[in-house]
C-alpha cells in the first residue's frame, strides 16, 4: 500500500501539526467522542485526544495507525484513542454516535451522507480538502480529479448548519495550496447559535 510505504520510509511527516482552523475553533466544538476519518498518522486525532476527546482514528494504513498508537502511548493518553483499520469508502459508520467528526484531505462525498448520519444531534462535522484553482495548486493531488470544485464542499453540507466556511490559497515553501474548509453542526431551524469568528481567510 502506497501510504504504508510513505509512513514506513519516513517520506511523510511523522508528527504533523493539526489543522489551524480546528485548533482555533476547538473551544466552540462539543466535547465527547470524536471520529477522525482517514486519520493517517494522527494529525487531528491526537490533537483531539490531548484535549480530552475519546477518539476513534479510522484509516486503511496499518503503518499510519501504528504511529498513532505509539504517539498516543508516549503522550499518556492511549486510553482515549481507539485505532480502526478500515477503508472509509466501505466502512459501516454507526449512526448517531459521535459528537465530532473530522476529515482532512480525503475526498469522500459519496460517503458523506453516512458520515453525517454518524453525528449525534448537535454534533459537528469538520472537513477540509484540496481545491481546484487557477492557477493550479501544487500541494496535494497531482490532478484535479481528487480535488473539490469551488463551493462543492459547501453545497454538500447545506443539510447541516454551516458555522464556518472558507476557500483560500496559501504559499507553502515554493509551492501553493488551495483548500476548502467547513465546520457544520447537525442542527435544524431558522434561529441558530454561532461561534465568534476566529480566523480570516488569510489565516486559515
Amino acid at each position: 500500500m502506497e501510504w504504508d510505504e510513505r509512513y514506513r520510509t519516513g517520506t511523510y511527516p511523522t508528527d504533523p501539526e493539526p489543522s489551524p482552523v480546528l485548533r482555533a475553533y476547538l473551544d466552540e466544538l462539543p466535547d465527547g467522542r470524536a471520529l477522525d476519518v482517514a486519520a493517517g498518522n494522527g494529525r487531528n486525532a491526537l490533537f483531539l485526544a490531548a484535549n480530552g476527546y475519546r477518539v476513534d482514528a479510522l484509516d486503511q494504513s496499518g503503518e499510519g495507525l501504528s504511529i498513532v498508537d505509539e504517539r498516543a502511548r508516549s503522550r499518556g493518553f492511549a486510553d482515549r484513542v481507539e485505532t480502526i483499520r478500515a477503508d472509509a469508502t466501505t466502512h459501516e459508520f454507526p449512526e448517531s454516535t459521535y459528537d465530532l467528526v473530522t476529515i482532512s484531505y480525503f475526498r469522500t462525498l459519496d460517503r458523506l451522507a453516512d458520515i453525517k448520519a454518524a453525528l449525534k444531534p448537535g454534533g459537528v462535522l469538520f472537513y477540509q480538502h484540496h481545491l481546484r484553482a487557477d492557477p493550479p495548486a501544487t500541494v496535494g493531488p497531482s490532478t484535479d480529479r481528487y480535488r473539490f470544485d469551488s463551493n462543492e464542499l459547501l453545497r454538500a453540507c447545506l443539510d447541516l448548519t454551516v458555522l464556518y466556511y472558507d476557500e483560500s490559497t496559501e504559499p507553502r515553501d515554493d509551492r501553493q495550496s488551495a483548500t476548502a474548509t467547513v465546520i457544520a453542526r447537525n442542527t435544524r431551524g431558522g434561529a441558530q447559535s454561532y461561534p465568534r469568528r476566529k480566523l480570516t481567510g488569510r489565516d486559515a
